[in-house]
């Protein structure tokens, strides 16, 4: 049998894509519809969710870039550094994060106002007068815990509508969040 005719014959016994349930609705651009194998609803609730978290996220990053500038005192060369090494791991972190709610269907946040309004994690007004390095580590360990309160509610959220990449994110992201906040933390005890 000819190389031809087996392909011939082995496409004619494959057996047909099934159909969707539903059909999938295009956009009035004419770009087909979200068919990932997770609800509408169920990618709605986890985008929220990581809207949420993207605004923490963001919040942490700022407040955390902020002390870098600011550190004084006889911790300064270390904790410089620190805040250096985690501002920029954190920087790197928001664009997989607003990703993952872009591949969901649904628009990022990416204002201040909206992260304001979304965030758990109070913003630093600025420093008038220097802070005591202390008290930024403290604010950094209860910024990076509530980071990871935040990241739980949506790996739950994401596991229970069977969303891998987003659990798997979430579990990346409580990793770190949850080592830093150690390290912090350790400097304080």
């Amino acid at each position: 049998m000819s190389k031809k005719k087996s392909i011939e014959k082995l496409a004619k016994s494959a057996k047909p894509e099934k159909a969707p349930k539903a059909p999938i609705k295009a956009h009035a651009d004419g770009a087909p519809g979200i068919n990932i194998g997770i609800s509408s609803g169920d990618r709605r609730k986890t985008s929220d969710g990581l809207a949420h978290f993207l605004s923490d996220a963001f919040t942490l990053y700022l407040k955390t870039h902020n002390f870098h500038w600011n550190v004084t005192g006889p911790m300064f060369n270390a904790l410089h550094t620190m805040f250096e090494t985690q501002y920029t791991e954190q920087w790197n972190a928001l664009d997989e994060i607003a990703e993952r709610i872009r591949a969901l269907g649904f628009n990022a946040p990416g204002s201040y106002a909206e992260f304001t309004r979304l965030s758990s994690i109070a913003e630093e007004p600025g420093l008038a007068d220097t802070a005591d390095w202390r008290e930024m580590v403290r604010q950094l360990v209860v910024g990076n815990e509530a980071v990871c309160r935040t990241a739980r509610k949506v790996l739950k959220t994401a596991d229970e509508a069977g969303d891998d990449p987003t659990v798997d994110l979430m579990t990346q992201r409580l990793n770190i969040h949850e080592k830093t906040a150690w390290m912090l933390r350790s400097l304080l005890q």
